[in-house]
């Protein structure tokens, strides 16, 4: 497989760029602006929505394989394409039961994997006798299509939840139905891992990592996690049992919980490279861009190991409407010892937008210290990074 196809254009598309050089594969991208981070990098670029299937069969044309960059797509139509034999990778299957949070959530306890309590919003007249199990707070959710932070929210109680089932945007589609409601859980902290699987059915998995969220995006990523030998080998049971489940071919991002009493829980499944990974590009032995188009390549995989002792990935988020580049703060970014500055290429800055990123590598052997050092760097990269009446609401 030398051409692999990606549909989306994004900043993950994007970071696949060295690997491919690296390893003398050429990227064709489906993305539908010029704009778009991955179009810079692309051999060919097919302008078109992700989800237009069209689209992608004249991009099936120009490759070998065809992977996917987000979770946006239309498997409906794209089954027809695999029906005709191309190669999709992961296979359409395998995504089938993810894309839908609902259906990813039933299929994940279908399994026995952890998670936390839920059900469909697909009738109003029963859901003061359904949510009496989950009680308040509560997270409701859209089935499709939110990423951080977007179609979820936290529910304090009765009255909230049916005011936002009344707004107009949720009126609309409730009957369809296209959300789910889950219990809130009050975490002690965020976890995450990233895990590939090879054609022949190889899995290698990076060091579970920390995430920390603010509004439900995350702001930083703390690698390795200071957790317990026991947890990491649950979480890494969890990943095998899930890529080995869906026969995954490629690399898929894990989010969880890490609950007070010392559970495990899953919360996301994201069938993709992932932002908890980014640290990986500069401090692993192989990254997750490389490790994934090794994976659909049908190249053996790379070993996943930090090369020191930790790290800290802090990403940088708009937080005005702007066309700058942010030139001075990245460069004051730079000086930070051992920091590596990603900076997507994105025109246009705006709330909450993903611009960038910044890891910086640790060598400190003591864990517990290390976790401090990465918190530390990481409050003075957003001292540098967000003015002072935005950095003021964060937690630091």
């Amino acid at each position: 497989m030398k051409r692999v196809g990606v549909i989306g254009g994004g900043q993950l598309a994007w970071m696949m760029a060295d690997a491919a050089q690296k390893l003398g594969v050429e990227l064709v991208i489906q993305t539908p602006s010029e704009q778009d981070p991955a179009v810079s990098i692309a051999q060919e670029t097919v302008f078109a929505a992700v989800d237009d299937a069209s689209a992608t069969e004249i991009l099936a044309q120009k490759c070998d394989v065809i992977t996917f960059e987000n979770e946006f797509v239309n498997l409906q139509a794209l089954s027809l394409l695999a029906q005709q034999g191309v190669c999709f990778r992961p296979k359409l299957e395998a995504l089938a039961p993810l894309l839908d949070k609902y259906h990813q959530r039933c299929y994940l306890s279908d399994l026995g994997l952890p998670v936390p309590q839920f059900f469909a919003l697909n009738e109003v007249e029963n859901l003061k006798s359904k949510i009496e199990y989950l009680g308040f707070p509560a997270v409701l959710k859209s089935r499709r299509h939110g990423y951080d932070g977007q179609g979820t929210f936290i529910i304090p109680d009765f009255a909230i939840l049916e005011q936002k089932l009344s707004d107009e945007t949720t009126t609309k589609t409730l009957n369809q139905p296209l959300f789910l409601l889950e219990e809130f859980i009050p975490f002690e902290r965020e976890l995450a891992v990233i895990a590939a699987r090879s054609v022949e059915g190889e899995i290698v998995t990076y060091p579970v990592v920390e995430t920390q969220q603010e509004q439900q995006v995350c702001r930083r990523v703390i690698a390795p996690a200071e957790i317990m030998p026991n947890q990491v080998v649950e979480i890494q049971a969890i990943a095998h049992t899930l890529l080995n489940s869906l026969e995954v071919v490629g690399i898929f991002g894990i989010e969880l919980f890490l609950t007070t009493d010392g559970k495990i829980l899953v919360n996301e499944i994201a069938p993709r490279t992932h932002n908890s990974g980014h640290f990986s590009l500069d401090a692993c032995e192989t990254s997750q861009f490389e490790q994934h188009l090794r994976a659909v390549c049908g190249l053996p995989l790379g070993n996943p190991a930090l090369q020191c002792a930790g790290a800290v990935m802090v990403n940088l988020l708009g937080y005005e409407n702007s066309h700058s580049d942010y030139q001075s703060q990245r460069q004051q970014i730079a000086e930070i010892p051992q920091a590596h500055v990603h900076w997507y290429g994105k025109t246009e800055s705006r709330p909450g937008r993903k611009l960038g990123h910044v890891t910086v590598l640790l060598d400190n052997q003591n864990r517990e210290s290390a976790t401090a050092l990465a918190n530390s760097i990481a409050h003075t990269i957003e001292s540098i990074w967000y003015p002072d009446k935005f950095f003021r609401n964060f937690r630091c």
